[in-house]
């Protein structure tokens, strides 16, 4: 269920989305510099970035 709303976050608020990816992303001590600044990157997409950041990156928004 827990992914099922972070997908339709990704989709429709994705300005608030990609803040919240950041603040994930900076926060993880597992990833090197160039990782968080690629998924950084990737995030940015529309409505997809944060999705695959969740799915493939092992992220979550909260």
């Amino acid at each position: 269920m827990k992914l099922l709303v972070e997908i339709l976050l990704a989709i429709f608020l994705h300005p608030v989305v990609w803040v919240l990816c950041v603040i994930n992303i900076v926060g993880r001590s597992d990833l090197s510099g160039l990782q968080k600044l690629v998924w950084i990157i990737v995030t940015f997409l529309w409505g997809i970035g944060p999705i695959l950041y969740v799915l493939v990156g092992g992220g979550a928004f909260w």
